[in-house]
C-alpha cells in the first residue's frame, strides 16, 4: 500500500497549499489576518503537512477527516473555507474507498500485477 501513501502526502500537500492560499481570504473577508480565524486556518495547514510523516499510523486516517471536519466547521465565519473542507472531504472519502477497494482486491487475488500472464 505504499502507492496510496504517495497518494495521500501528495493530496495533503495539495490540500495544505489550498488551505494556506485561503490565509488572504480570512485577511480579506474574515476578522483580518493576525485573528483567531487566520491562526486556526494556519494551523490546520500546518497540521496537514505534519500528517504526511505520519501515514504509516493507523490513525491519521482519523486525523485528515478530523482536520477535514475542522475546515467545514468555518461554514458560519467563512463558507469559502468550508467549502475547501468539503470538497477535500469528498476526495479524502474517494482516497478511502479506492484504498479499501485495492485491499479487497490484493486478498482476492484480482489485481493486474497478481495475474499469470
Amino acid at each position: 500500500m505504499r502507492s496510496f501513501r504517495g497518494v495521500m502526502a501528495g493530496s495533503l500537500v495539495i490540500e495544505a497549499i489550498v488551505v494556506g492560499l485561503a490565509l488572504p481570504v480570512v485577511g480579506t473577508l474574515g476578522d483580518g489576518i493576525a485573528s483567531g480565524q487566520a491562526w486556526t486556518v494556519g494551523a490546520i495547514a500546518v497540521a496537514l503537512i505534519l500528517c504526511c510523516g505520519f501515514l504509516r499510523r493507523p490513525w491519521v486516517s482519523w486525523a485528515v477527516l478530523a482536520l477535514q471536519v475542522a475546515l467545514i466547521g468555518f461554514v458560519v465565519w467563512l463558507p469559502a473555507v468550508a467549502v475547501i473542507g468539503v470538497l477535500f472531504l469528498a476526495i479524502w472519502l474517494w482516497l478511502f474507498w479506492l484504498r479499501r477497494d485495492v485491499a479487497r482486491r490484493k486478498a482476492e487475488g484480482r489485481l493486474p500485477s497478481q495475474q499469470q500472464g
